[in-house]
């Protein structure tokens, strides 16, 4: 039975998830909470706790069935069937991420891209035909669509929202930068690519930063 997990836990998941799939791709039938560890960066004792939230998957001194626990993860995740999804924004970065997630991705299905520039209607991405947004609600009915992902300029971004949330979405994965309001309800994950970069800079800089102090 699924348990409300903190969100820092549902968001390890996915990580193990793609851990596991690696795993079961090298023909390796049992990993153990060590080895997991090591391929995480998590702690042992972390995993066991993340995944205690929702069962016992393991055996005390063998460690975990991979083909096993991926499938309990999968379901845990929402992830045993595809999820559809639309993607708001067809730009370089909304292209980009509905390519990767069509030929990349095999959780999800993306039955539609919504855009009003002129520009970018009509057009196909991996066979995914760019449509205007007044088309939204009839996809998003006909497909029984709860998530989706924006990437368009910050100051549509929050009308976007509204849309969205109008017509059942559930939960948005924002590339807008800017910060969104939704009902409590709707679940918003912001990825603000410029703050990661500059983070990423920062880093870079702090060896160069000791050796100078």
């Amino acid at each position: 039975m699924r348990r409300n997990a903190p969100k820092s836990v549902i968001k390890r998941l996915p990580v193990y998830l793609r851990i596991l799939d690696n795993l079961i791709r090298r023909d390796v039938e049992i990993i153990s909470s060590r080895i997991l560890s090591e391929e995480t960066g998590f702690t042992a004792e972390q995993i066991r706790k993340d995944l205690a939230f929702f069962g016992a998957f393991g055996t005390r001194g063998t460690g975990y069935n991979t083909s096993y626990l991926r499938e309990k993860l999968l379901r845990i995740i929402g992830l045993d069937k595809q999820t559809n999804l639309i993607v708001v924004g067809a730009g370089h970065l909304g292209k980009a991420l509905t390519r990767y997630n069509i030929t990349k991705n095999p959780y999800v299905k993306v039955v539609g891209i919504f855009d009003n520039n002129p520009n970018e209607l009509d057009a196909e991405i991996e066979g995914v035909k760019v449509r205007v947004m007044e088309e939204l609600p009839a996809v998003v009915k006909e497909h029984d669509v709860k998530v989706a992902m924006i990437t368009v300029p910050a100051d549509v971004a929050q009308a976007v929202v509204s849309t969205l949330v109008d017509n059942g979405i559930t939960a948005i994965l924002n590339f807008a930068p800017t910060k969104l309001k939704a009902p409590d309800n709707v679940y918003v994950h912001n990825a603000d690519l410029t703050i990661e970069l500059q983070s990423l800079i920062y880093y870079s800089l702090e060896e160069e930063k000791h050796n100078l102090g």
